[in-house]
């Protein structure tokens, strides 16, 4: 369909409305959903988390008491269709007299996939789908990977030099980048439902990993891990997890026992020997990698990825979708490898 300028400004506002749930939906998608009605907003909502009502039905109660008949509902994904901890949203917007469903994407989940679409239309609902398709599909990547895979999108975020340094032989790498670069991370660590750490982060960094607002009140903690093939040698603390991930095997059950557990994204925050641990595990789904524009030098310095000793150029690991963006003084690298 042609994608006229208001029906992409209204998604837009969709689309914005649910990243107000980001890293608290899991293991459900984020999702956001404007009702306009003669050309203006009468009703919003988003999802805010599992077994809470969907962003349809708080769109839908936001409007009040206002007729919803021939009213027109943008959602970022597909409505959904079947009965879980919340009723079909496709009866929600049934009920509510709307007369017109722009949606952005098609739920991948096989209980949905296009059968909301075809409830809606059997009802005799105009439905419209592919508005802003591309940023509602990347809205949720880490949802559509769950459902797929049954395993977390995984992200490994580095920081470093510009020589691939991440810290120095004595291990200091506090702070390598900028302060804009670490509220970077608390974002990264926001949309993430666990957190992953070598067991040299744990012991020298003592990190909380704790999601905050600016002014330092805690959001909530996700799952916390270490990687470690010696549990017996750390100091155990409250509410972390100590996982051996010594083989490309041990990886996989890791990463099974996450998408058991609704885990949707995981991020890695861990030092090179765990980072090139999970490249050669081909756990990665996406790096990110924050560069400062510093030279540390040092044949002993610790690297970005440590351990793999390839002997071969050929044996190096291509990234593809390679993205590159300043923030303040660093640039972040962003790209997928391709195994």
């Amino acid at each position: 369909m042609e994608q006229s300028s208001f029906h992409k400004k209204m998604m837009q506002r969709a689309l914005n409305l649910a990243e107000k749930a980001r890293g608290f939906t899991a293991p459900n998608p984020v999702v956001g959903a404007v009702i306009v009605k003669n050309g203006k907003i009468i009703g919003e909502g988003w999802h805010h988390g599992a077994g809470q009502p969907h962003a349809e039905v708080e769109a839908i109660r936001s409007a009040g008491k206002r007729s919803l008949k021939g009213a027109d509902i943008y959602v970022t994904l597909e409505p959904c269709c079947t009965t879980g901890r919340t009723p079909p949203c496709t009866s929600a917007i049934i009920n509510a007299g709307i007369s017109r469903v722009f949606a952005g994407c098609t739920d991948s989940n096989g209980k949905h996939a296009g059968k909301g679409f075809e409830i809606l239309r059997a009802a005799g609902i105009t439905v419209e789908t592919g508005i802003l398709e591309e940023k509602c599909l990347q809205a949720n990547r880490a949802f559509f990977h769950h459902i797929q895979n049954h395993k977390p999108f995984v992200i490994l975020k580095m920081a470093s030099t510009l020589d691939g340094k991440i810290a120095t032989v004595t291990g200091n790498s506090q702070w390598i980048t900028s302060e804009l670069a670490r509220k970077r991370v608390q974002k990264l660590r926001k949309n993430s439902d666990a957190i992953l750490v070598g067991s040299e982060t744990y012991r020298l960094d003592q990190p909380s990993l704790t999601i905050r607002t600016e002014s330092g009140k805690v959001l909530r903690t996700p799952l916390r891990f270490v990687a470690t093939a010696h549990p017996e040698r750390l100091e155990k603390r409250d509410g972390w997890e100590y996982v051996a991930l010594t083989t490309p095997e041990r990886w996989n059950c890791f990463l099974e026992e996450l998408g058991k557990r609704g885990v949707m994204q995981l991020l890695i925050e861990g030092g090179g020997t765990l980072a090139a641990s999970a490249i050669v595990a081909k756990a990665v789904n996406e790096i990110e990698f924050h560069y400062a524009p510093k030279i540390l030098g040092g044949a002993g310095s610790r690297t970005v990825c440590d351990g793999a000793n390839p002997e071969f150029l050929s044996e190096a690991i291509p990234v593809s979708d390679m993205k590159i963006t300043r923030c303040g003084v660093d640039f972040i690298v962003t790209g997928k490898p391709v195994y």
